[in-house]
């Protein structure tokens, strides 16, 4: 099982492979506010007012630049939805995904919260 803190010792990595439903399921055990929908990881942070909305994206913003990954952002009044999935695997999940994931909680805990 990966934790929390491995996630955040990692760096993503070029990646060729999905990972499987297995490693797909022990990943979200260190992640329990990301779920798997339609084949992507997804989570909405919720904030006071665009204001701190916008500063959440302006702040994860290094840490997509740095990985060289990617996610979706949308983008509204109180909330930030992230989805990320890998297009080297074929749309599919990766561990850079989860990598990633982990570095936004950890921008949100430490910044947002």
């Amino acid at each position: 099982m990966t934790t929390r803190e491995e996630l955040l010792q990692q760096s993503c990595q070029h990646q060729t492979q999905a990972l499987s439903p297995e490693d797909i399921s022990a990943a979200l055990a260190a992640l329990p506010d990301w779920t798997v929908e339609h084949g992507k990881l997804v989570c909405t942070y919720g904030f006071k007012d665009y204001h701190a909305t916008i500063a959440f994206v302006n702040a994860i913003a290094p840490v997509i630049h740095q990985e060289d990954h990617h996610p979706v952002l949308l983008v509204s009044y109180n909330r930030c939805i992230v989805r990320t999935n890998t297009h080297s695997v074929n749309g599919g999940l990766s561990q850079n995904d989860f990598i990633c994931a982990a570095k936004f909680d950890e921008v949100f805990l430490t910044q947002f919260s």
